[in-house]
């Protein structure tokens, strides 16, 4: 029997948090387009479907809909917000605008035992403007708010409900505990998605995908790259060769370390090639950020085609493309969301490209990445290493990319992550109940402004230090660091760095911004 979940997107900004959630509970899941081939979902062979939120009124003319199969498959289904909108338009209750929108924090009360939703008062997310106002026939009200009579509903003989609030964001307290009665106690899952299993999977689509044929691996230095390669090397071992291309864009001493992790460490066949004035050379004047996302893939491809062909053209190429990367690209195969930037291993890359892909991260978040990565014995200190793009510096050096302001960067981004450990703040495995950033860094910008030092007038460019919390990379928040270690930062990279006179905190968090700054 399956164990899986699908999660079917009706354009929802929360459909990845609901993936995620799920994910957190053990339980295996795919997002589809709402509008997905039924023949793709007979593959998935799924256990259990979710609905998502979405931007749409169900009477909208070409408002995404709930397709047949869903309730036909006799399956267990949850309606989240617009998905219980349209679970009770098609089902023959009635859907209408709200006389109240509700928009943040609301109570509910559940008065009615149910498999579902814990009883009595709790708070919830709300985020609509439409509402079941009668709900289907052998349906029962599960719970209600002051502005919302019917905030969920279910028919607990078929195993199909609804909620209006949103069960997967951190602001409904107990909508994890809704999610796993949903998944245990009414759908009969087991929380078998384990690193182990995981591995196990992977290892097993690796080498049915491979057979006996060479791998040649894309190692950029990040906590992706090096686990995806680790992977495929414990599932093909010396049929795997991997390259890393010193783009010199990387932060302060973190080629050597790569090299030390993965060779030295891992015995893993690995090649570095020494590709820093040719990257410098093809960014030379250019600004925008997507050109020199392009400019980077296109050269990463040029390299590892010139490493292939030196180790016999293998025909498979890895990369550790990850779940948030798909999404914010817009990939074709998984999501309705808009694109946001193109990654390099994912928009990014020519046309005409002569590797086939193995992606064995492609559908996991960041978290279920560093767990595959210590379960499969990589040093702690790259497992839990801040996340970092794949362009490498070269989209947090804003403006034109020269050495002279990459070398400046790498300086003021190490003092910054030195100060950040020194406190026990990042790089480190988190400890329940102990303050982690997620990720951090400096950006620098093109902008110069004048300063004084030692009585003589400067006139140098500005730094940009980013901090932020967050539990799955889709949202984050601006990270409150003490006044007291921003300042020591800010001083330390004026007096040691060349070329900045001037040091400044982003407090934006995401949305409406990006983590990183291009």
């Amino acid at each position: 029997m399956s164990q899986s979940v699908a999660i079917l997107d009706y354009g929802s900004q929360y459909t990845q948090l609901i993936a995620r959630r799920v994910r957190e509970l053990n339980v295996y899941c795919e997002i589809f387009p709402w509008d997905v081939n039924p023949e793709l979902l007979k593959q998935f062979d799924p256990a259990a479907y979710i609905l998502s939120g979405g931007p749409s009124s169900v009477y909208e003319t070409g408002a995404p809909r709930l397709l047949p199969y869903i309730l036909e498959s006799g399956l267990p289904v949850l309606g989240i917000c617009y998905g219980m909108q349209l679970l009770g338009l098609a089902l023959g209750g009635s859907v209408t605008a709200s006389e109240n929108r509700e928009y943040g924090l609301a109570e509910i009360d559940c008065s009615f035992s149910n498999p579902l939703l814990p009883c009595g008062s709790q708070s919830v997310w709300m985020s609509h403007g439409d509402q079941v106002s009668a709900v289907p026939s052998e349906f029962e009200v599960l719970a209600r708010s002051a502005n919302t009579p019917i905030a969920a509903m279910g028919n607990i003989q078929k195993r199909i409900y609804g909620v209006q609030f949103h069960p997967e964001v951190h602001h409904t307290p107990r909508g994890l505990e809704i999610l796993q009665n949903f998944l245990f106690n009414i759908c009969g899952l087991n929380p078998n998605w384990t690193a182990k299993n995981i591995i196990a999977s992977a290892i097993a689509n690796i080498r049915e995908q491979v057979g006996d044929q060479k791998v040649i691996s894309a190692v950029s230095g990040g906590v992706d790259s090096s686990v995806a390669t680790v992977l495929v090397h414990r599932a093909i071992g010396s049929q795997l060769s991997a390259v890393f291309v010193d783009t010199g864009m990387l932060r302060l001493g973190e080629a050597d370390q790569v090299e030390a992790t993965l060779k030295h460490n891992l015995g893993i066949q690995f090649s570095r090639v020494n590709a820093q004035e040719q990257y410098f050379a093809a960014l030379k004047g250019i600004s925008d950020p997507e050109t020199k996302r392009r400019i980077i893939g296109a050269k990463f491809i040029e390299f590892f085609e010139q490493e292939a062909a030196r180790a016999g053209n293998p025909p498979f190429l890895v990369q550790g493309t990850i779940y948030p990367d798909v999404v914010e690209s817009s990939a074709p195969d998984r999501s309705k969301a808009q694109k946001i930037k193109s990654h390099h291993n994912v928009g990014g890359l020519p046309e005409k490209m002569n590797f086939k892909l193995i992606e064995p991260l492609r559908y996991l978040f960041k978290d279920e990445v560093r767990k595959i990565g210590e379960a499969l014995g990589i040093p702690s200190e790259m497992v839990w290493r801040q996340p970092f793009p794949g362009p490498g510096l070269a989209v947090r050096c804003l403006g034109e990319i020269t050495p002279e302001r990459i070398r400046c960067l790498q300086q003021a981004d190490a003092i910054f992550i030195a100060e950040l450990e020194r406190e026990g703040l990042i790089n480190q495995q988190p400890v329940e109940g102990q303050y982690r950033l997620a990720q951090a860094f400096v950006a620098l910008l093109p902008v110069r402004s004048v300063g004084v030092m030692g009585d003589q007038r400067t006139y140098q460019e500005t730094a940009v230090l980013r901090a932020v919390t967050s539990e799955d990379f889709m949202t984050a928040d601006w990270a409150h660091l003490p006044h007291a270690l921003l300042g020591k930062v800010a001083n330390r990279i004026v007096n040691e760095v060349s070329g900045i006179n001037r040091v400044v905190y982003d407090i934006t968090s995401k949305p409406p911004a990006t983590i990183e700054w291009e």
